[in-house]
């Protein structure tokens, strides 16, 4: 029987079943609508503060900075434009990198087309921000900074407390994409001076379609959504009670195994990335220890086909990502690996292993064994 290997956990994750114990009755039984004023309702309001506290907890903030959203790609945008429109009167200058997630990159491209002026920072070919041109680019017109946490498509993890402490001491706001981050790595919006930061569920073994904005207190930031009262009505509409409930248990079991699980993929990740550089011309993508995700592995290989590379992958059982974009029946190189000055050659045959809580030493080395002699043969037959 054909293993099945599932090593793109950075994509989405499983929900744990706990999870789903846990957010089932919000789906059948107490299905109240959360801003009625009856016991049934009250209870569906109660579940919603308890895994506010959960998530605040979480990351060392305030309850009533936790603003729930549909996901990591509504945060960015809410943060991102939320900032931009609200102080528009101090400036019109927002600081990004190169590397950004698209709900980053494609929000200041939009910001742009409405009179702001976006910087790009360059990274190194590790994809670490250089902290010199960070303070160099800063301004007088500079409102925010919106660099992400780690990287999802080669593990980078930035200097984060250093870049909060620059735009602390600038009184420019921080954004900070956590989505990879969080639930697998420590956060503290409090000790990394971090104003604003976005996660997803569905990173961390939680249900798709909700997300975190936490918003420091005071922020000065524009409403999501206008309409009814909830959420301090700064993002309007009937909770997705069952789905903040799913986020609530998921972030809460993630940082009650936070510790062991970072050192026991950290130890398959640089299993992992030892053997595959064994392979001749491989090159890894990204930093070696401490600055990397512990569940990330990017790598490029010279001379080989990355499509024929995946269809062998996914006949072997094995599930995981390019570097690279399918858009309009075209592959378009990676903005991540083009960033870090990837060979061209090798552009188009990266492949990002992430792995999670399922993952095990035996299918890291199968995942050896077979990536191995797929890029033997591939490269036999060009």
């Amino acid at each position: 029987m054909k293993k099945k290997i599932y090593v793109d956990y950075a994509a989405t994750t499983y929900i744990k079943h706990e999870v789903l114990e846990e957010m089932l009755p919000y789906l059948k039984e107490e299905f109240a609508n959360p801003s009625s004023i009856y016991g049934m309702a009250r209870k569906a309001q109660k579940a919603i503060s308890d895994a506010k506290l959960k998530t605040a907890v979480a990351i060392n903030s305030l309850e009533d900075e936790i603003f729930f959203t549909s996901g990591g790609s509504e945060a960015d945008n809410w943060a991102i434009k939320g900032i931009a429109f609200a102080n528009r009167d101090k400036g019109n200058h927002i600081i990004t990198t190169k590397i950004e997630h698209d709900a980053v990159l494609n929000t200041c491209e939009y910001l742009e087309s409405q009179g702001f002026e976006i910087t790009y920072l360059q990274v190194d070919k590790e994809g670490m921000v250089s902290l010199e041109e960070l303070k160099k680019a800063i301004n007088d017109k500079t409102i925010l900074v919106s660099i992400m946490f780690a990287n999802n498509e080669i593990g980078t993890i930035q200097p984060i407390k250093e870049i909060g402490k620059i735009c602390r001491e600038r009184g420019v706001l921080f954004h900070t994409d956590a989505v990879q981050a969080a639930g697998h790595i420590p956060v503290d919006v409090q000790v990394m001076n971090i104003d604003l930061l976005s996660m997803s569920a569905h990173k961390f073994y939680g249900p798709k379609g909700v997300g975190v904005l936490y918003i420091k207190k005071g922020t000065k930031i524009h409403n999501l959504i206008h309409g009814g009262s909830q959420q301090r009505a700064k993002r309007s509409g009937t909770e997705n009670v069952a789905g903040i409930v799913g986020l609530g248990k998921a972030i809460e079991l993630s940082i009650k195994k936070l510790n062991t699980e970072v050192d026991r993929l950290n130890n398959l990740r640089d299993k992992l990335i030892d053997q595959l550089l064994k392979i001749p011309d491989t090159k890894l993508n990204g930093p070696i220890g401490d600055e990397r995700l512990p569940s990330n592995v990017n790598v490029s290989f010279k001379n080989v086909d990355g499509e024929a590379l995946f269809i062998t992958l996914d006949s072997m059982g094995i599930y995981a990502s390019s570097g690279s974009a399918c858009s309009a029946g075209a592959v378009e190189p990676s903005h991540v690996l083009t960033a870090i000055e990837v060979p061209e050659e090798m552009l188009k045959s990266s492949v990002r292993f992430s792995m999670g809580e399922r993952t095990t030493e035996e299918e890291v080395e199968y995942l050896i064994k077979v990536l191995t002699e797929a890029v033997e043969r591939i490269r036999n037959f060009s």
